[in-house]
Order: C-alpha cells, then sequence, then structure tokens
C-alpha cells in the first residue's frame, strides 16, 4: 500500500468511528551558512544570529522589496509638522510568546538597548532628545533637529536589526549575551531541543497576527504555512548537497559556487535567487598600528588591488559576480563612482611609490585568513600575493571564522595576538548608505573593529542622518566616498551573487537580503 492510500485509508477509518483524523505536521529542513551557537542578535552582528532573529521576534518597520520603509508592528505614525516629533502606535493584539500583550515599554527598552550596540542606532541616538511613553500601545520619539535617519533605522534590514523584546529581557546590558528567546515573531525558538552542532527548531506560533498586506521583501504579512523549521548543520558542502538531492533537506542557503551545477542537474531541484542586491566582499584596516595607522599606506592597497583577481578566486563565474568600483553595491540609490578613476587597478608601481613617500619600513602585515567559509577561504590568499607585488610584507596567519571573530577585537599590537587586517563579506541591504554601513563609521574608539578615527567622514555621516532629499543624500554619500579615497576605512572589492538550491516541493520563498521562512509552502 502506498503512504498517500495509508493516509487517506487512515482518515476513512477515523471518519467512521467518529474521530477527527490527525493532520500530518509539515516540517521543513534547511541547512544555513553557519551553525548557531549565539541566540542574541543584539550582542552580536553574525549574519545566522540575524536569521535565528528573524524568525523569533519582530520589528516596529520593515523594508520592502522595493527597499522601502513600512510599518510592521506599528499600526499607525505620526511625524509632527515640525518634523520633531515621532507619534508610534502598535497594531492590536501583538502578543509575546507567553501570552502577555507587546506594550509601548517593551518597545522602548528595546530601542536603547538596540541602539546601544548598532552604528546606525548611535548615529540616530545622537539626535534623539526623549523618547516617552503615551499609553501602553503608543510612545514618542522626539529630536532635537529634522532627520531622515528615524523610520530608516527602526526599519534596518540587516546587523544590527532593532528586534522587539520583552522589556524584561531588553534591559540586559547590551554587552552581556541573553538567555530568554521570548519573542513575538512568527515562530518560537524551541531552546529545548537546540543542539549547537546538529539542529535548531522553530514552531510556527499560533497567536501571531499578522499584517493584512501581501509579503515583500521583509515588509508586509508574516504567514507561517509550515509547522515546524528544522536548521540542520552539515559543515561538509558535499555532504550537504547530497542531502538535498536525497530529499533529506529541503533548502541550501550558500553552498560554494562550484556545486551549483549539480544542483541545476537534478531535476527536483531548483535554485532560487533570494537576494537579487548581492552582497560585497570587502577587506578592513586596522588603523591602530602601524603601518596602517598611515592613511597614504591605506591608500596603496587601493592602487595594489583589482577586484575581478578575488572575485575569480571564489566565485570562478562571471555570471555570479560583478566588478563594481564603488562603497554603495551597484544597483542601490546611493552607488556611484566618483572619485575611483585609477583605483583597484592593481598599479603596483604606484602602490610602491606611495609606500616610499609614506616610508613604509617593510613592516609585515598581519592578514587574518579564515579557513573554513568557502565563501572567504580564497580571499586572503589573493591579497597576500597582490600585497606584496604592491610593495608590502604580508605575514598570513590561517584560522577558522569563529577564531577570527574573536581576534579582531583585539586592540593588541599584530606582533602580540592582534593583527592588521582581515577580509569579509557585507550582504548589500547593510551598507545601502554611510550612516548604515558600519565599516564607514569613523567615531575612534566608538567604531567598530579596525577604529578608524575621522573628523571629516563622521561630519559627513552627520549631514547625511540630517538630509531628508534624496538627490542632497547623494551628493553626501559620494563625498562620502571621495574621502574614503583619502582616509580608507575599507576596500570594496566587488559584488557576488549567490542563488539558493530548493526542492521542487518547496514554493513560496521570498525575495529578501535574510533568509525567512513565513509564507513558505511544502508539498
Amino acid at each position: 500500500m502506498t503512504f498517500r492510500r495509508l493516509v487517506a485509508v487512515t482518515a476513512a477509518l477515523a471518519a467512521l468511528a467518529g474521530v477527527a483524523p490527525v493532520r500530518a505536521e509539515t516540517t521543513l529542513r534547511v541547512v544555513l551558512h553557519s551553525d548557531l551557537k549565539i541566540i542574541d542578535p543584539i550582542w552580536t552582528t553574525a549574519y545566522i544570529v540575524r536569521n535565528h532573529g528573524y524568525m523569533v521576534y519582530d520589528t516596529l518597520f520593515a523594508m520592502d522589496a522595493k527597499g522601502e520603509i513600512k510599518p510592521q508592528m506599528v499600526d499607525k505614525y505620526e511625524i509632527s509638522k515640525d518634523q520633531l516629533t515621532y507619534t508610534l502606535t502598535l497594531r492590536d493584539g501583538l502578543v509575546w510568546h507567553d501570552g502577555k500583550p507587546v506594550t509601548a515599554e517593551d518597545c522602548v527598552a528595546s530601542i536603547k538597548r538596540w541602539a546601544a550596540k548598532d552604528s546606525m542606532g548611535q548615529k540616530l541616538m545622537t539626535f534623539v532628545k526623549d523618547i516617552q511613553i503615551v499609553n501602553p500601545r503608543t510612545f514618542k520619539i522626539v529630536v532635537n533637529e529634522p532627520t531622515g535617519l528615524v523610520l530608516g533605522a527602526l526599519g534596518k534590514p540587516s546587523s544590527n536589526v532593532p528586534f522587539m523584546m520583552p522589556k524584561r529581557v531588553a534591559e540586559t546590558d547590551p554587552n552581556t549575551q541573553i538567555s530568554d528567546t521570548t519573542g513575538s515573531g512568527p515562530f518560537v525558538f524551541k531552546k529545548d531541543e537546540w543542539k549547537p552542532g546538529d539542529k535548531a527548531v522553530y514552531v510556527k506560533f499560533d497567536k501571531y497576527k499578522p499584517r493584512a498586506e501581501a509579503p515583500s521583501g521583509l515588509a508586509g504579512g508574516k504567514i507561517v504555512k509550515v509547522d515546524r523549521v528544522e536548521w540542520k548543520w552539515i559543515p561538509d558542502h558535499q555532504t550537504a548537497m547530497n542531502a538535498l538531492i536525497a530529499g533529506e533537506v529541503d533548502y541550501l542557503e550558500a553552498p560554494p559556487h562550484d556545486l551549483l551545477p549539480v544542483a541545476k542537474a537534478d531535476p527536483n531541484v531548483k535554485l532560487v535567487d533570494v537576494n537579487p542586491l548581492g552582497n560585497q566582499f570587502t577587506f578592513r584596516f586596522n588603523t591602530l598600528h602601524k603601518p596602517f595607522d598611515n592613511a597614504k599606506v591605506r591608500q596603496a592597497v587601493l592602487y595594489a588591488f583589482n577586484q575581478e583577481d578575488f572575485l575569480k578566486a571564489v566565485v570562478g563565474d562571471a555570471a555570479y559576480y560583478k566588478v563594481c568600483k564603488a562603497f554603495f553595491p551597484c544597483g542601490s540609490p546611493m552607488s556611484s563612482t566618483k572619485g575611483m578613476e585609477g583605483l583597484l587597478e592593481s598599479n603596483f608601481e604606484k602602490s610602491k611609490a606611495l609606500l616610499k613617500e609614506a616610508g613604509y619600513d617593510g613592516t609585515a602585515i598581519v592578514l587574518m585568513h579564515s579557513t573554513d567559509l568557502a565563501v572567504l577561504a580564497n580571499l586572503a590568499p589573493v591579497a597576500k600575493s597582490l600585497l606584496e607585488k604592491g610593495g608590502f610584507k604580508v605575514d598570513m596567519v590561517s584560522m577558522d571564522w569563529q577564531t577570527l571573530v574573536a581576534r579582531r577585537a583585539k586592540k593588541d599590537p599584530p606582533t602580540a595576538g592582534g593583527w592588521h587586517a582581515f577580509l569579509t563579506s557585507w550582504v548589500a541591504a547593510d551598507i545601502l548608505n554611510p550612516v548604515m554601513m558600519g565599516f564607514m563609521n569613523a567615531s575612534c574608539d566608538k567604531a567598530m573593529f579596525g577604529w578608524p578615527c575621522d573628523k571629516e567622514i563622521e561630519s559627513l555621516r552627520d549631514q547625511f542622518a540630517r538630509e531628508t532629499n534624496p538627490a542632497k543624500q547623494k551628493a553626501i554619500a559620494e563625498a562620502v566616498q571621495v574621502r574614503e579615497t583619502h582616509y580608507p576605512t575599507h576596500v570594496p572589492l566587488g559584488q557576488w551573487y549567490l542563488p539558493s538550491p530548493v526542492r521542487k516541493s518547496v514554493d513560496g520563498i521570498i525575495q529578501a537580503p535574510v533568509p525567512v521562512f513565513w509564507n513558505v509552502t511544502k508539498q
């Protein structure tokens, strides 16, 4: 007897007996780019933790597929005529996973914890005069001067995302990891089934109240159509691909590009482009220590590098990468090549000349090399080769990504466990403007690891935050980019794209910069 026939017979017998048939539970099994070991999406910028956040939590606003900020938990909002007061009212019926109602107090505490950690949140709070509770569903954000930053920051799509948490959780010190995963999002985290190194489990939250609009990007109605989502951790990419083809898992987020032809060849698998704006490879400087404390030495790197060598080494297939000599992603509103003429073309003689002018003494660059993430592993060897051709000495130190993440937070000298540089990748949604782009934060000790310190960049970022006219914002973004060529904080190394292999039995996957699993069906 076939399985379908057995189900039909069982249902018929149950009906005869007067018993309602038990509905089969639908479980979606996915393999994401990393194992889930941390569950606090405010404490870390790690994308796997951000992905966890979108399962469990909700946001006040969200970015739709057009890049526009739309209300999410917010029912309505008003901006005063003087543009100094934002009054936000929550939707009716929002509840936490423990059944308690979501309140304005919860949201205010969540905003404050997020803003203490996030680069865009920090900038927003320099404009905030006060946040006032009006009633259990309404609060006001009062700013000291007009800014276009409020809604954009609260609808920030990627790390760190301003997720709303219960007040008791949000009052945790931002530098201390939370352990309570109570959210108000569309899924509940089954902490009792979480096994780091194996799986994380989420089940449908039956009291979640989705918006009435159709889903669009990270905005709109989050209607959950499966009962359970299991994140399986399979570190070997070939094993993960074999599991997909065998039907043991339904979705692979980020296989290496050289395995895509295997997925294409299987009649039961399709490729889904979930992030059409793509990602950007990036080289990050540590400006605290010689020789990268000298801006002219950092400029030499802009001349020594070219993007295509990096893109070919990692991606290989030109269908999945784009040379883009811009700090802001090509295809996004702020993108421009202004100031980039002659850069990123491997002009080694120019690089050597700048090093000579700067008095570079041959100090070896301690270059951290991540070995275990396929999309990063080949970057550092390319960087080493190009730097050496440009006149640098390089000491490449190999380690896994988690070790690199821990080491990059250290301010120690490179010869004593610190570092000079490393390479990483940003999703395009994280780097759309100068305030959002974490590596452009040049506020010295308050900046991200690398700690650039430049009053001119910070002044321009402040101007961008005050400006509400898109054309004027574009001009400021171009000015920031030009300044970056004189005081480099990092180097953009081109855009890359990666479709996700998915079983054809799965439908409804939403195009967004983050893998999300509402609206998804599985036959």
